[in-house]
């Protein structure tokens, strides 16, 4: 191999810089870092991750990414700092033949779910009582279109799929399975809630997510996800 070559095939030189856990050096709870982590690793590509312990920013980092909280990347030493397009950057950038495309074929699948996570903020931030059934209701009911589409056959793929767009894990599901596990942990610990077992599409997608190191390798521990909604989720009065 010329050394032309072997240059063309290295791998980019990418850092991504996440949250860090309370420690200051585990991973912290933020879908957002989770996100690109599980882009990266299922891109198949040699990349570092960085913790970025908020409290102690290093000045480095804020020479690199000013007044920018993580997670954002170094692509071949320039610095990307928007989620949605850092998405598309490594999509166009990190593309077949050397890298697997990861955009969903169905057009749906981008959108299925996307409600979830503002119900369910609604529903842990309230603080009165006579609210809950109705928070916990809407709550539900946004879970329950999720449990649709995932129940629902789609082209070439059918109902029996293991994530939302097929059986293959999609930028679709790297946006949505880290909100969806945080919305698990969270409603358990502060309102005694459990996704409700009728919603089996649910159940099995996050069974299915549950079983891959790209998902699990990239979560922040339960532990973390309770501790960073602590003074978020409200108590119910009395």
């Amino acid at each position: 191999m010329t050394d032309t070559a072997a240059e063309e095939d290295k791998d980019p030189d990418i850092e991504l810089f996440v949250k860090a856990g309370s420690d200051g050096e585990s991973i912290g709870n933020c879908p957002f870092s989770q996100r690109l982590f599980m882009i990266l690793w299922l891109k198949g590509v040699v990349f570092n991750v960085t913790t970025v312990d908020l409290k102690r920013k290093p000045a480095d980092l804020h020479n690199l990414a000013p007044g920018t909280h993580p997670p954002f990347l170094t692509f071949q030493g320039e610095v990307r700092t928007d989620v949605n397009k850092i998405e598309e950057y490594l999509e166009e950038m990190l593309a077949p033949p050397k890298y697997p495309r990861l955009a969903a074929k169905n057009r749906d699948s981008n959108t299925a779910g996307n409600d979830i996570f503002s119900k369910f903020s609604a529903y842990v931030k309230n603080t009165k009582p006579e609210k809950n059934k109705a928070l916990e209701k809407s709550l539900n009911k946004a879970l329950a279109k999720l449990d649709e589409y995932l129940l629902s056959p789609l082209p070439d793929v059918g109902s029996n799929r293991k994530y939302l767009d097929g059986d293959e894990l999609t930028l679709a599901d790297c946006n949505l399975l880290p909100k969806l596990h945080v919305v698990k942990v969270v409603t358990k610990k502060y309102r005694n809630y459990d996704i409700p077992s009728e919603f089996r599409g649910v159940w099995r997608y996050l069974s299915n997510a549950y079983s891959r190191d790209e998902f699990t390798n990239t979560c922040a521990a339960d532990v973390e996800i309770e501790l960073a909604y602590k003074d978020v989720a409200k108590r119910l009065g009395k």
